[in-house]
């Protein structure tokens, strides 16, 4: 999953920020994370109708492999579902879809507004859910269009989904609304196999089998966006979307709406003029980067493609993003979505030789998923990020290994050797359970925060890029690999491992807690002061200082150290 453009709270305690810091501190200061949502009901509406975005992505990461071993689909498909090249093309249209969508998002939820990308969004997800279930047998070319455009409305939605969340929760609430976009995304995954599992009884799972039992799991994943499609143009703006194109009065009672408080409410008129002064600050550093530009009419197309070329400026940037793109390479070629996405055909390769007992197998690591997914919410700040990617790869690469043994050893007669069968299913649960605790949400994690303000949101989606692209070379590769190497496949995907917590060892700095000054020092460079100081002119401008200054608001705590983005996870 890619969490782009989310809101900075470096924002808010650099350079003055600790005004800002203090009053929202002041008004919440006995408020529990669970206080705040009870305060915030209209919030937690909108967040959580929002995060049906995240379950569709979620879902549909694990719907195909399950409609690869029914019985029905092999025979109306079988140029399809019998060549290890068709599979990894059909599988990984979706990932072609996806980087458009990601490489899109950030310009077009500007220029278009997060609200109205997110419904442009669920109407290609409906498109390509029922291209895909109008494929006729024989004819395969229509799942391949509902691939790909479901992919093009997911990879569309992940950039924009987290992001409308993010601007719509206070802070003290921020990391928990985002995080359970993530949450929803691998309750996705988890629905999207045991439907599978269940649909594959409709009509028997032998050649009798109905076509709805491969249908029915497309059919599922469009009704979130048709019912997400229609409620979205019942949500307000994004503020901050509102207060970037002027339209000031319309952001205040947007945020006095969401937050349940009068518009001439001290807190409203807090929150509204920090969002102008990041909006002041953004134009601040464009002003710096691209002196030319800025004299001229302002063209949001523009002002967003400069805005990616800065990270390519200079070497400390060009660091942070390879640091970004390398996190995710490796990330990627651990083989998690090896076995997401092939799941169902991975287990029967261990010898289960029935396909409803690997579509339960299957079920079963959905679980193991989304259970695993909860501990690296509350621990990773305690932790700390190196640690928790060096233990996680240990732990899956034992694991790929003897897995790739007992395949070596028993593949040639699994019906002898049912327990090293399972045993191998029980290893790939493991394995699961190691990712989803470690580099799954620890690998968002450190993209969200290696980035100095001016370029943080471009950065981050230069990661997410990355995943997805990366995303695209498992999808297509794994199943003639598969085929060829067997259990070479998971010594490779085991290398892999070893090599990325290596770099981790080496290159990857610890990043817990690290103010932007901090973070400057370890890549060498000095865009967070400047950054700071320009944030501090822009807080001056719009009046943030003198509206706190007036109402002497003394600090009480400046060390905050949380940010919503070190929530996200995949």
């Amino acid at each position: 999953m890619s969490p782009q453009e989310l809101p900075n709270p470096d924002l808010e305690r650099a350079a003055g920020g600790s005004l800002v810091e203090s009053a929202n501190e002041a008004a919440t200061a006995n408020h529990s994370i669970w206080k705040s949502i009870c305060l915030n009901p209209r919030v937690i509406f909108v967040a959580f109708f929002t995060s049906l975005g995240g379950f569709v992505f979620g879902y549909q990461r694990g719907v195909l492999g399950q409609s690869l071993v029914m019985a029905r689909f092999i025979h109306n498909f079988p140029s399809v579902a019998n060549s290890s090249s068709a599979t990894g093309w059909l599988t990984s249209v979706l990932q072609l879809g996806g980087i458009i969508g990601s490489l899109t998002a950030g310009v077009l939820g500007e220029v278009a507004s997060r609200k109205h990308t997110m419904f442009i969004s669920c109407c290609w997800i409906m498109l390509g859910s029922y291209l895909y279930i109008g494929a006729q047998a024989g004819r395969p070319t229509l799942l391949y269009a509902g691939r790909f455009f479901t992919g093009l409305g997911v990879g569309l939605f992940s950039g924009v989904g987290p992001l409308y969340n993010a601007e719509l929760s206070a802070p003290k609430m921020r990391g928990f609304i985002v995080s359970f976009y993530q949450f929803t995304t691998a309750l996705g995954i988890m629905v999207s196999f045991w439907v599978g599992y269940c649909s594959n009884f409709i009509g028997g799972t032998d050649q009798n089998q109905s076509d709805l039992a491969w249908r029915l799991p497309s059919i599922i994943q469009g009704i979130p966006a048709v019912v997400l499609a229609v409620g979205i143009w019942f949500m307000p703006f994004s503020p901050r979307w509102l207060a970037k194109v002027g339209r000031d009065e319309e952001a205040k009672r947007t945020l006095a709406w969401i937050r349940s408080l009068p518009a001439e409410h001290e807190l409203v008129l807090v929150e509204y003029l920090e969002i102008k002064a990041e909006v002041a600050f953004e134009q601040k550093v464009f002003a710096v980067e691209f002196p030319g530009l800025a004299e001229k009419e302002r063209n949001a197309w523009t002002e967003q493609l400069a805005q990616y070329a800065t990270c390519f400026r200079s070497v400390n940037n060009l660091k942070r993003v390879g640091t970004a793109w390398l996190i995710m390479f490796w990330q990627q070629w651990t083989g998690i979505d090896a076995v997401i996405y092939y799941a169902s055909s991975v287990f029967m390769s261990f010898g289960l030789t029935s396909s409803t007992i690997a579509l339960l197998a299957t079920g079963v690591t959905g679980v193991v998923f989304l259970v695993s997914t909860v501990p690296a919410m509350l621990i990773i700040d305690k932790v700390g990020r190196k640690p928790l990617l060096i233990v996680g790869s240990g732990m899956m690469c034992a694991t790929m290994v003897i897995v790739g043994i007992i395949v070596a050893k028993f593949s040639h007669n699994w019906p002898a050797h049912v327990e090293a069968g399972w045993s191998a299913v029980c290893l790939i649960w493991l394995y699961i359970a190691a990712f989803a605790a470690t580099s799954g949400p620890v690998s968002w994690v450190v993209v969200s925060e290696i980035f100095p303000l001016s370029i943080r949101a471009k950065g981050a989606s230069i990661g997410a890029f990355s995943n997805w692209l990366n995303n695209f070379a498992i999808a297509f590769f794994v199943p003639p690999m598969l085929e060829a190497w067997r259990w070479g496949t998971y010594f490779l995907f085991a290398g892999f491992v070893i090599a990325g917590a290596v770099w981790v060892w080496i290159f990857l700095p610890e990043t817990k807690n690290m103010s932007l000054e901090e973070m400057d020092r370890v890549f060498a460079s000095r865009n967070g002061e400047r950054d700071i100081r320009l944030l501090s002119e822009a807080q001056m401008e719009v009046g943030l200082t003198a509206f706190l200054s007036q109402r002497e608001v003394k600090p009480e705590n400046n060390d905050r150290t949380s940010d919503p983005c070190r929530e996200v996870c995949s």
